[in-house]
């Protein structure tokens, strides 16, 4: 694990008493993470890092809003597509213990999908989003940093790490991981609105 990575751990668990306080002064409709839709079209055939390259490089040059989801939802089923049938069923079944607020559930679902498929990359970034909404940062933070191992384009984790990094406090890295995941993907939901105002907070107003 990087130094830096350490630091951001130790950033969460030196930092949790203060979340009540910064919590306050946070937008809770800005800080949803960044999800997958219900519905996804079915993942392309073919090599999974070319399809991959190809619709990234298209994310990029989306030419507004509509385009760019379209292009977005197409990599959220290649990054949900799974060559394990068990992976996937207990994908579906994390999902659904999760929209009933069964988290613990849902977290030894995901645990038993990364013991059996550790290159599963979406199952890293689903408990992320599990311990978040848990407000359990420090493993958050842990799993975010084995997603962006696996898959450093994965704007869902770092517009997450972006989210973490703020309502611990730490606005100036905040700002650094939503600018990486706008580069990625600019027209990225309510991430544009957060760099506008961590960007006003840290670097002022243009004159």
């Amino acid at each position: 694990m990087t130094r830096r990575f350490i630091a951001l751990l130790a950033t969460a668990t030196l930092a949790a008493w203060a979340l009540p306080a910064l919590a306050e002064s946070i937008d809770p409709e800005l800080l949803k993470p960044i999800e997958p839709p219900s519905a996804l079209p079915r993942a392309q055939h073919g090599d999974k890092t070319q399809n991959l390259d190809r619709l990234f490089a298209a994310l990029k040059v989306a030419p507004d809003d509509e385009s760019a989801k379209y292009v977005e939802n197409r990599i959220w089923a290649i990054w949900l597509a799974s060559s394990s049938d068990t992976a996937n069923l207990l994908m579906g079944r994390a999902k659904t213990a999760t929209d009933s607020k069964d988290f613990d559930l849902a977290i030894r679902l995901l645990n038993a999908i990364i013991d059996i498929r550790p290159d599963f990359t979406e199952a890293w970034n689903r408990r992320a989003t599990v311990y978040y909404t848990k407000k359990d940062f420090g493993r958050a933070l842990a799993d975010i940093h084995e997603v962006l191992a696996r898959e450093p384009r994965h704007f869902g984790a770092l517009s997450g790490l972006g989210i973490i990094l703020q309502e611990l406090g730490d606005d100036k890295r905040a700002l650094d991981a939503f600018r990486r995941a706008l580069a990625i993907h600019p027209h990225l939901e309510r991430v544009p609105e957060l760099v506008q105002k961590l960007s006003e907070k840290i670097e002022g107003r243009d004159i």
